[in-house]
């Protein structure tokens, strides 16, 4: 249950007399939420708490399966309503009194507490079951609409022209390896190293993503425990969760080595999830990390599933996209992954098996989500006048996409394409001559299939809302289509390192080291990291 502040008690505690309150502005009577300080739209700082009718439109959905909730048992329905009063007001939520089945886009809903405690938890069932929907809100910035909103280039310089890819490295990767994590780091740090044609002692700085700090399976123990292990000095180290999404440090060391505070800077990151979750039940360590969104987790929004499955639905919903639009992903990395002997999972796949698969949140089934696993990614990058003198081709960097123009809470973004990947993509596309026709190959993430149908809409390889047709029967992103995608197998098959391993892939493409995966004379790549967070994207070229 969220805890009780001065600054949200007007909220929690609204059931006490069954009426709805929502942050208000006095200067200009916007509603606001989550509550601010100051008014998101005049930016004043008077602010109270204003009573709503409490009826909204139903505008997302996802019935929950997998994942288990105390005092919550699945299956249960997580919701998304846009007040009546002002749509660009969204809550989740669940939607009760009702048979999920029954349940509409566009219905109209009602508000009803349920007392936990001190807390009013606000809960939406059918206001009048049997009348027809309405159509969805649209959103503040349409998708077509976000490349209005970039910001011209601050300078004819770029940063990217002084920098270049040098070394990759990565450790074991597989399922429970039960390996200390910080082995795994220093596995693919040393390779990251050794693969540039350097020595520890030439590495000056030192980045990661997402640090220290106690977020159970997602770190090694950040900057910190790579120094202290390697004993390195640095001149320049950053590591933290809030950058250009999960492969954000080679982003912000791109930058480092730009403004010259370092010439070889070495990015890691690591994940140890199976372990973590089998020590978990073998008792041996206690929970930490996930979400605790105050406005999220009372709800059992727990997972990024459950809102990219209800961005996932208002995409079907708008342009007739379905399950078998996202299979052709999870089929393509798949065969993609039975090319690389590193991939967790390399057994075939057909169409059957996917739409078959158990559930996890509808739409989503076991395919459409990524394979937790063990293993960590690093890559150097170097100061451009050093590439040369170096044991490998380099890999220069084109652009890079990072201006965030959505908003950034998860359940109050885009309604139809995963939160932080419009925005960065437009960006992308200003800071280069290079369009979506020159790219030869492209590393999307792909935490589910979704994520990478977002990258591919706002990319541009295709129109946005056109995914099902160039999506279908998977040939466009095939090896030898239009967009090979994801030729490693993704984080759908090979396994979640969360971006790295995508950019780790990119760059072997680039020099041509990709094995039986190699797209012939690859020499654009295009690679992305994240979305929901703020994001990152990157265009990427061989000079081959």
């Amino acid at each position: 249950m969220p805890s009780i502040t001065p600054e949200t008690e007007f909220y929690w505690l609204s059931g006490a007399d069954g009426r709805l309150r929502i942050q208000q502005c006095r200067s200009c009577a916007a509603l606001n939420h989550p509550p601010q300080p100051v008014c998101r739209y005049c930016r004043g700082d008077s602010m109270s708490a204003g009573v709503v009718s409490g009826f909204a439109t139903l505008i997302g959905f996802t019935v929950n399966h997998r994942f288990a909730v105390p005092g919550l048992p699945a299956p249960y329905v997580v919701a998304q309503v846009a007040l009546e009063e002002d749509s660009r007001v969204r809550l989740t939520t669940n939607a009760v009194e009702c048979d999920p089945d029954d349940l509409e886009l566009g219905q109209r809903m009602e508000v009803v507490f349920h007392q936990a405690g001190t807390v009013w938890i606000p809960l939406f069932r059918p206001a009048r079951p049997g009348s027809p929907p309405a159509a969805l809100p649209a959103d503040p910035i349409e998708p077509s609409a976000i490349r209005e909103h970039v910001r011209p280039m601050a300078t004819r310089e770029k940063f990217e022209d002084k920098v270049a890819i040098t070394g990759i490295g990565r450790s074991r990767i597989g399922r429970r390896l039960m390996a200390d994590p910080l082995a795994l780091t220093l596995e693919a740090c040393r390779a990251a190293v050794e693969d540039a044609g350097l020595r520890l002692e030439d590495i000056d700085g030192l980045c990661t993503y997402p640090g220290s700090g106690n977020l159970g399976p997602f770190t090694e123990g950040g900057v910190t425990a790579v120094e202290s292990a390697l004993g390195l000095h640095p001149t320049w180290h950053n590591g933290g969760a809030e950058t250009f999404g999960p492969g954000g440090s080679v982003i912000a060391a791109m930058l480092a080595v730009a403004g010259g505070l370092a010439r070889h800077v070495l990015c890691f990151r690591t994940v140890w999830e199976s372990t973590y979750a089998e020590l978990l039940r073998a008792g041996s360590i206690a929970p930490s990390g996930g979400i605790t969104d105050p406005w999220l987790t009372p709800f059992g929004a727990i997972s990024a599933a459950h809102l990219l499955a209800q961005t996932a639905q208002r995409h079907f919903h708008r342009y007739g996209t379905d399950r078998e639009t996202l299979g052709w992903i999870a089929l393509n990395q798949r065969a993609n992954a039975a090319l690389d002997p590193s991939a967790i999972y390399r057994d075939p796949l057909t169409m059957d098996d996917y739409l078959s698969a158990r559930p996890v949140t509808t739409p989503f089934g076991l395919y459409d989500c990524d394979v937790p696993c063990d293993g960590a990614v690093a890559v150097v990058v170097s100061a451009r006048e050093t590439a040369a003198d170096l044991a490998k081709p380099p890999v220069f960097v084109e652009a890079v996409g990072t201006q965030i123009i959505e908003r950034l809470e998860w359940d109050q973004s885009t309604l139809t394409h995963e939160p932080q990947v419009l925005g960065q993509a437009a960006h992308l596309w200003t800071r280069t001559t290079l369009r979506p026709d020159d790219v030869d190959v492209a590393e999307l993430y792909d935490g589910f299939t979704f994520n990478c149908l977002s990258w591919i809409e706002a990319l541009g390889f295709c129109g946005i809302g056109e995914a099902k047709d160039f999506l279908r029967g998977g040939k466009n992103i095939a090896r030898d289509g239009l967009l090979p995608l994801n030729t490693h197998g993704g984080q759908l098959s090979h396994g979640r390192t969360h971006g790295m391993g995508l950019i780790h892939e990119a760059v072997a493409q680039l020099r041509g080291q990709a094995g039986e995966r190699q797209i012939p004379d690859a020499r654009v790549a295009v690679v992305s990291s994240g979305g929901l967070t703020p994001s990152g994207v990157m265009l990427l070229r061989a000079d081959r």
